[in-house]
């Protein structure tokens, strides 16, 4: 039996986070929709993506955007499958499938992806299931409501500890059902069912999460928290990302989720310059 460390075991016990960069194979996107749909487009764009200095790839299929609409399970299925299968056949990295479907899931662990990372947090029918009869890492988020109307009107009694609870919850749920914890990292869920004001308050108290001891992923690329601040659309949100991902790895995030890899892996070595050299 191999008990080395996986790559992705590897990469959540690194010192510094880890950049995973975004690939939606999606036309309706809010950021990047219908620029990678095509394989040779997304292959090229995930070649760039590691030479930039990505560790993961996270894959996704269906957008999650304020307002999306859902995505049947066999579409899905044709737009992630066979990226997730060439770029298994091309590169060496570990591969993220973003994804709240237990047969998009099933499909994804058959092909030895490392995490399924779940907007949902695996609370929709049979995902728990699928999840644990396999050896992947999961990525449990948290969302207030749905994405078409999650930021109608979310409201918190303690946004810091509302979701902390929300958290040990859908813990215990993995673990009930044969989930190891050691396999579960979490993402607070900036812009999934908060205020703007909310947004940056949890950013803020990402730290709070440590009490958990699990990994914390920071997901806030290009997002409108950052637009809404700045007054800036989805083409000028470079530095508001790349600040918000800083603090995030101030904050203990173990992986940053970018569109931009080149410039965070660049803001991601000078925070490991800084913090070696106090």
């Amino acid at each position: 039996m191999n008990n080395s460390p996986s790559l992705i075991e590897k990469i959540l016990t690194q010192a510094y986070p880890a950049v995973m960069g975004i690939l939606n194979v999606t036309p309706d996107s809010f950021s990047d929709g219908g620029q990678y749909t095509n394989i040779d487009n997304a292959l090229k764009q995930v070649e760039i993506m590691i030479a930039q200095g990505a560790q993961i790839i996270d894959v996704g299929g269906e957008s999650t955007r304020p307002g999306a609409k859902d995505v049947a399970v066999d579409d899905e299925l044709n737009r992630v499958i066979p990226i997730v299968e060439a770029i298994k056949a091309r590169f060496d990295i570990a591969i993220s499938v973003d994804t709240s479907k237990a047969q998009v899931m099933r499909e994804a662990i058959a092909l030895n992806v490392d995490i399924i990372n779940d907007v949902r947090a695996l609370q929709e029918d049979d995902c728990l299931n699928a999840v644990a009869k396999s050896n992947v890492h999961v990525c449990l988020m948290h969302m207030q409501g749905q994405p078409r109307t999650m930021q109608a009107n979310p409201q918190y009694t303690d946004l810091i500890n509302d979701i902390k609870e929300f958290f040990e919850a859908r813990i215990k749920a993995c673990e009930n059902q044969g989930i190891e914890r050691n396999k579960i990292i979490l993402d607070v869920g900036f812009g999934f069912g908060k205020t703007l004001e909310q947004n940056y308050k949890l950013l803020a108290n990402m730290s709070a999460f440590s009490t958990l001891n699990l990994p914390l992923l920071s997901g806030t690329s290009r997002k409108s928290m950052i637009g809404n601040l700045l007054n800036r659309d989805v083409t000028e949100r470079l530095a508001g990302s790349l600040s918000t991902a800083l603090v995030a790895a101030q904050q203990g995030a173990k992986i940053i989720r970018v569109h931009d890899v080149q410039q965070t892996v660049d803001i991601i070595n000078i925070f490991k310059a800084v913090t070696e050299n106090k």
